[in-house]
């Protein structure tokens, strides 16, 4: 699932008169060179924006998750499964892409070279947040679009605590890919890695059993999780309820875990 990123060309001096040092300067031009590599990437671009909502189809093409179930209090599976395909595009974003891409950085020297330029390392930690978040966030768009127009799914009901579920659940995706990138050594460790944590969070995110389908003990494990509490504060909005404060809390606490374990681990060679 994840794809090589090519080498990126150290980040132009900036222009204009502009003074070396500003870091706006150096962080635009970081960002512009990445959107223009993130651009030439098909393959992450597929996983990260077109496959969520494309699973999403493939699930809502069959019959009988289009039925009301009295087992979801009169619900249709494909409702829940709105929820589970944003959180997919945040976890194929969190530990399949970025850190593939990060630890190729570092590993190619490409982070070392950058003390040379006006830019820092931390620009490109900075780029690779803001264009996996954008890159998120059309997913999130495309997949409720195809919710609503494809199979009649309501949009969120409750959008400012969607929103704010929505952006946690981002935060706490990407501070794992950041712990991810930070632990891994080379790019084949970070590839490795992130598959094998993949599968699990597929599940928690109720991928294959919806969190509210889980019988009640599971359910209840699964919501210390963070992509299982965020599947809940998600399915809660759209609903039209604020999300419980317990599922936005654990949800939270896991973001300044990983956050936390990013920023001792992390070296940029």
């Amino acid at each position: 699932m994840t794809t090589a990123h090519p080498s990126a060309p150290p980040p132009a001096a900036p222009r204009n008169g502009t003074r070396p040092g500003r870091a706006p300067s150096a962080l635009a031009a970081v960002l512009r060179t990445e959107f223009r590599l993130f651009l030439r990437e098909p393959g992450a671009l597929f996983w990260v924006v077109v496959f969520p909502p494309a699973l999403l189809t493939i699930l809502g093409c069959v019959p009988s998750f289009r039925e009301a179930s009295a087992e979801l209090g009169g619900r249709r599976t494909v409702d829940l499964y709105v929820p589970v395909a944003v959180l997919l595009s945040m976890i194929v974003s969190g530990v399949q892409t970025m850190p593939s891409i990060l630890t190729g950085y570092r590993e190619r020297g490409i982070l070392r070279r950058l003390r040379a330029t006006p830019a820092r390392p931390r620009h490109l930690l900075t780029a690779q947040i803001v264009l996996h978040g954008c890159a998120s966030a059309a997913s999130v768009l495309l997949a409720l679009a195809v919710g609503r127009l494809a199979f009649g799914v309501a949009l969120p009901r409750q959008l400012a605590g969607y929103l704010v579920a929505a952006a946690l659940t981002a935060g706490a995706a990407l501070s794992l890919g950041a712990v991810l990138s930070a632990t891994a050594r080379t790019t084949k460790i970070a590839q490795t890695v992130g598959t094998l944590a993949f599968f699990p969070m597929m599940f928690t995110a109720g991928v294959w059993v919806p969190v509210q389908a889980m019988p009640d003990t599971l359910r209840h494990l699964v919501e210390f999780t963070p992509f299982g509490a965020a599947s809940q504060a998600l399915d809660q909005a759209a609903t039209g309820t604020w999300p419980g404060w317990t599922h936005l809390g654990v949800t939270a606490l896991w973001t300044a875990v990983f956050v936390r374990t990013a920023v001792r681990r992390f070296r940029w060679e």
